[in-house]
Parts: C-alpha cells; sequence; structure tokens
C-alpha cells in the first residue's frame, strides 16, 4: 500500500475443510486470530461432489467450495454502492471474479480495483482488467506472520501451531 493510504476494511473469505478435524480446528484458532485483528471473516462452504475419471471411469469422491465467488463479488459490489472504498485490492487469481470487476468498473467507473496474484498462480485474464496488479511474493508473506503467541482482546491465548512454523 502507498504510505498515504488508508485501509478502511479487510475481509477473508474461507470455508471449513469439513473432512479434517485437525485442519478445522486450526483454521478456526487462525479465524480467531484475525477477527482479533478486526478482519471480517465471510464463510462460504465446502460441497461434497461425487466425479468421474476421464480416464478410467471410476467414480470419486471430492469436494468443492461453493460462495466463496459470489460472497466476494458480492461484498465488494455493497462496499462500492455504499462508498465504503474508493480502492479495492483482492487477494485472488480467480478468473470466477470477472464479472464482478467488470460490474463494478461498469458502475462505479471513479472506483479502483486491482490485485494481489497469490504465489504460484496467474491470472492473465484478470489482469487486463483491473487497474492495477502486482504478484505476491514468499517476502510478502514473511513480514505478514502472527507472532507465536496471541493475547486475544478477552485475554485468552491463542498459540501458533507446530506446522505453521
Amino acid at each position: 500500500m502507498p504510505p498515504k493510504s488508508t485501509i478502511n476494511k479487510i475481509y477473508y473469505f474461507t470455508a471449513f475443510t469439513i473432512w479434517d478435524s485437525d485442519k478445522v480446528n486450526r483454521h478456526k484458532k487462525y479465524i480467531r486470530a484475525l477477527r482479533n485483528e478486526g478482519i471480517e471473516v465471510i464463510h462460504g462452504k465446502f460441497k461434497i461432489r461425487d466425479r468421474k475419471c476421464r480416464k478410467c471411469g471410476a467414480y470419486y469422491t471430492s469436494h468443492e467450495e461453493k460462495k466463496t465467488d459470489v460472497n466476494i463479488a458480492i461484498k465488494l459490489f455493497q462496499d462500492a454502492m455504499n462508498d465504503e472504498y474508493d480502492t479495492a485490492i483482492i487477494i485472488s487469481g480467480d478468473s470466477d471474479l470477472i464479472p464482478s470487476i467488470e460490474a463494478i468498473k461498469s458502475s462505479f467507473p471513479s472506483k479502483e480495483i486491482g490485485i494481489v496474484i497469490p504465489i504460484n498462480r496467474r491470472a492473465e485474464y484478470l489482469k487486463n482488467i483491473v487497474d492495477f496488479h502486482m504478484k505476491m511474493k514468499e517476502k510478502h508473506l514473511a513480514s505478514s506472520v502472527f507472532e507465536d503467541t496471541i493475547t486475544l482482546v478477552d485475554g485468552q491465548t491463542i498459540t501458533k501451531p507446530p506446522t505453521w512454523a
């Protein structure tokens, strides 16, 4: 962010991986830490889906994240309507966001939209429709890590799981 920028809101869009209880517990811990910092968490969900292997024809069960793209699109549009931002920055490389970004740019031409492309992702189509873009790097993540132990507003503490070190 440029030095004179003001961050009004940060949203974290996520869904719990319902098939792995250890992962869910770690994820809940992370969400508590985010909320402690004033970040608004918006939940999607995972849907169990039967798929067919293209090579062998066998069926298998997989999981598909649902509602996250729609939740991002709606929040982006609501906040534009309520004049909550001049510039919105989305951390994603998901091209499913293109129609919502195009709608916002059409309806609110003075609003700027930028993207930060996650590590190991490309986003050529997204890059073509936003006002600016940058690539996330390891150094960005390293400078944004929570401390090993966090004291929450209510006095409770959260300790970073060893797998996050």
